[in-house]
């Protein structure tokens, strides 16, 4: 797949360029329509398959309060990737790019510098200043410059609307699997192994790899989850802690992975953790021996859970299965 990280970089149209739009947080099965309709429709015209999205994510610039995001921008191009893309852009947004009229974005973007042949978007898809390039919007534009707009249909899983609102609440309130069975995939959260009180394997027997929230992540109910960790191309079992750590009064929120069979110094290195299922919430222990043994007990329910996922965990090896 060819990156684009700015529209000054592309050089020429496209190929019969089939195109969608879309900010694509979580890249989950909703989106996944969009992507396999717009492959599809490039192939029949032996064309490219363009997918346009923005980093940072508009509501990120535009909200003072921001969004929680569910993937990071390099997860989401790691995910649009595997949807068989050819093509992605990815338009840095700021201030003055929200200020671009719709006009304008299909006429010099798409038309101009993409040479749309195709457009695919969603149900509910709009863009432009005050969110006036809506549906109706594109397909005037269409007919004018000469290119079909398929709509893509919302997309339900057992009666329930698909969408990364639901995804968010889900993650919210510690539903793992209501998470997975719309995004496709457990629900992952990734960074850098950090250096934090050393305490998890001298004070409590349970060795950890800390990762830090950032202010834009979307930070899971706090508690102790069951998870796989990918840690350089190898799939490990483990629990993870979210919070801060109460039983030793501490203030920086923080996720906590005690990797099972695992001995290596990773300080500094980036690992991801899919998070399975919710344990318990965080509680307050009355010192650090209690605590290990409440975490000697996460531990064998843990085991258990993880057993009936071990072709998970062996398929984990394989990097591109946990993107």
């Amino acid at each position: 797949m060819q990156i684009f990280r700015s529209t000054a970089d592309l050089v020429a149209p496209f190929t019969n360029a089939c195109v969608t739009i879309g900010n694509f947080d979580g890249v989950h099965f909703g989106h996944q329509q969009l992507f396999r309709t717009v492959v599809e429709k490039a192939r029949a015209i032996k064309g490219t398959s363009v997918a346009i999205t923005f980093d940072p994510h508009p509501l990120q610039v535009l909200l003072p309060s921001g969004i929680k995001l569910i993937s990071t921008c390099e997860q989401k191009v790691e995910l649009i990737e595997m949807a068989g893309i050819d093509v992605l852009l990815i338009i840095p947004f700021t201030m003055e790019f929200a200020k671009t009229s719709a006009e304008e974005f299909v006429s010099h973007l798409l038309v101009q510098r993409l040479g749309v042949k195709e457009l695919v978007i969603g149900y509910d898809y709009a863009f432009g200043k005050g969110r006036s390039g809506n549906i109706k919007f594109l397909q005037r534009q269409g007919q004018q410059f000469g290119f079909p707009v398929t709509v893509v249909d919302a997309y339900y899983l057992d009666g329930q609307l698909v969408s990364s609102t639901r995804i968010r609440e889900l993650v919210r309130n510690g539903d793992m699997t209501g998470a997975r069975d719309l995004l496709g995939r457990h629900y992952q959260i990734r960074g850098t192994v950090q250096v934090g009180k050393q305490r998890g394997g001298k004070v409590i027997g349970f060795p950890t790899a800390n990762l830090k929230f950032n202010e834009e992540d979307l930070v899971p109910k706090h508690g102790v989850y069951v998870t796989q960790v990918i840690c350089s191309g190898r799939g490990y079992g483990g629990i993870l802690n979210i919070g801060y750590n109460p039983t030793f009064g501490e203030e920086q929120l923080v996720a906590e992975t005690h990797i099972f069979n695992f001995n290596e110094n990773i300080y500094g290195q980036p690992i991801k953790v899919n998070l399975l299922k919710f344990l318990r919430s965080e509680h307050k222990f009355s010192g650090a021996k209690e605590l290990s043994e409440q975490i000697g007990k996460d531990v064998l329910v843990a085991k258990a859970i993880l057993a009936g996922h071990q072709k998970e965990l062996i398929l984990s090896s394989n990097e591109r299965f946990n993107r």
